[in-house]
């Protein structure tokens, strides 16, 4: 006997011992499921998995996987040279002769499928008992409805028996039973799920006028709900969208606000943040498997100082040579934007990359039926907070930034005083480039990682920063804010294309009547 079916067939021993003698499945259920026609084998083995026999599960797997035969009208479950009364649970020392195989077609697959899941409600394990809740959808057969009571009546967690009082109502929805009717209308308006809309609009035709009006009472509870849990959505996807739009755009707010420096090449900074995080996920997945869900602790410091160091370098060997000429600074840096590109195509291929969410990043918390919040999009939003916590304290409290605002005022003033201005340039766009690469780990936690990640995020920094006020962290906070709340309410009104030129529309009007953005800057620098 092959190891998969020892196996088995120890399971099956174990089952048995702890069923006893004293309970038998039910003959007649069983008779059906193996002779009877394709509905009424269907609703048999509903019938078997609603009465709740530890042996169910059991027969139901057999038929499944061609383990069930019949000799006359005994129905038996067979493993190579040991066969089972299938009603019972007795072993059978003769096997008889001329069995026949009792053949499950794809229907009744399903439907054991369905009611296997359905047992996983007296499960021990909480996560397993929700699943089965969850799955047991709009169409649960009436004939589970004993498993569901017995199960509702055994569950103390809150967030299951909402699922399975649901799932009774539905059943006793479609009976002829009026109270238990108005009780499961009643029990469907209190709650916030789709589904439970589209039940109470199954009956919203029903002539009995207080069925109907119960009905409709319902569905303006249910609607107010769902109304609500759109709107906590919406909210949630336009803080999530800015606090994207703010890591992508923090990097440019140094270069360009403060620097004054056109950087095209700034969504390719991003490009390799993300692809840095990407390799540190290969060395430890090939290194470190049991540290895998740890990777990102080394990614997020390797994603800033690779990209700050190739911003170093662009800083030093180009731009350096191009402050004060914006025509020239934009085409060369839009030329290294494509040679980048092309070096990334040369080194990893021109198809996407996947980089997987750890452990913890994956999932989401349920707020309401209709929200899902995933863990990795709050996650960006934390470290998108925590980036521009340690930017304005990077800025305003360390001798670093003293010279960065001391250069972006009066260059001149600056190096009279002794502050080496060549190198607080390379430095700051240091910093810029640091902070895009940053923005590339984020990103790289909520999609595919590929060669032209950068320029879906280019023109949308630029319009961060440019909307905010040059040189405006504040300015830079509120505006991706903004845009993200923009996009995602246009978004659910016309679609993302229309969102997207409504917006840029909005933005040149917008700067044309006020040129210096939402924040002006103040003081000499201005008259400057």
């Amino acid at each position: 006997m092959t190891g998969p079916r020892l196996m088995r067939l120890l399971f099956l021993l174990w089952v048995l011992a702890l069923a006893g003698p004293a309970r038998a499945l039910d003959p007649a259920a069983l008779e059906t499921l193996a002779f009877g026609d394709s509905d009424e084998r269907v609703k048999a083995v509903a019938a078997i998995a609603a009465d709740g026999d530890p042996r169910a599960a059991e027969v139901l797997q057999a038929l499944a996987e061609g383990e069930m035969q019949s000799a006359g009208r005994r129905v038996l479950i067979v493993r190579g040279e040991h066969a089972f009364d299938a009603a019972t649970g007795e072993r059978v020392a003769l096997l008889p002769e001329g069995r026949e195989d009792v053949i499950a077609n794809n229907r009744l697959r399903g439907a054991i499928q369905a009611a296997l899941a359905s047992l996983n409600l007296l499960s021990p394990d909480r996560a397993t008992r929700l699943a089965a809740a969850g799955a047991l959808g709009v169409k649960i057969d009436e004939a589970l409805r004993p498993l569901v009571r017995k199960a509702l009546a055994k569950e103390a967690d809150t967030e299951i028996r909402t699922l399975l009082e649901t799932a009774v109502a539905t059943i006793e929805l479609k009976g002829d039973d009026k109270e238990a009717r108005l009780a499961a209308i009643r029990t469907l308006g209190e709650s916030a799920g789709p589904s439970a809309k589209t039940l109470l609009l199954s009956v919203a035709g029903d002539p009995d006028a207080e069925i109907q009006g119960a009905v409709q009472s319902s569905l303006r509870a249910v609607e107010t709900k769902l109304v609500w849990g759109e709107a906590a959505g919406l909210l949630f996807a336009g803080v999530s969208l800015g606090s994207i739009l703010l890591l992508a755009a923090l990097g440019l707010a140094i270069t360009y606000g403060l620097m004054g420096v056109i950087n095209m090449a700034h969504g390719e900074l991003i490009m390799i943040g993300a692809y840095t995080t990407y390799v540190v996920q290969n060395l430890f997945r090939a290194h470190a498997p049991d540290a895998f869900d740890w990777y990102l602790v080394c990614a997020v410091p390797a994603a800033f100082a690779s990209s700050a160091l190739v911003g170093m370098a662009l800083e030093r060997l180009v731009i350096r040579w191009l402050y004060g000429r914006p025509l020239e600074t934009l085409l060369a840096t839009w030329g290294i934007s494509l040679a980048l590109i092309q070096g990334v195509r040369t080194i990893f291929g021109a198809q996407n990359v996947q980089v997987e969410n750890p452990v913890w990043m994956s999932g989401g918390i349920q707020l309401l039926s209709n929200v899902v919040l995933p863990w990795n999009r709050i996650m960006i939003i934390v470290f998108a907070a925590a980036v521009l916590v340690l930017m304005w304290a990077l800025l305003t409290r360390t001798r670093l930034g003293l010279f960065v605002r001391g250069v972006t005022q009066n260059r001149e003033m600056a190096s009279c005083v002794g502050v080496h201005t060549a190198r607080v340039d390379t430095l700051a766009f240091g910093l810029g480039a640091g902070v895009a690469g940053l923005a590339g780990c984020a990103l790289s936690q909520i999609g595919n990682v590929g060669p032209d990640l950068g320029q879906g995020y280019i023109v949308d920094s630029f319009m961060v920063v440019v909307f905010g006020g040059v040189g405006q962290l504040a300015g830079t906070v509120y505006a991706a804010l903004v845009l993200g709340f923009a996009n995602k309410f246009l978004e659910s009104w016309s679609g993302a294309v229309i969102a997207k030129i409504v917006v840029l529309v909005f933005i040149i009007f917008f700067i044309q009547r006020r040129p210096q953005g939402l924040f002006a800057l103040k003081g000499r620098a201005v008259e400057a």
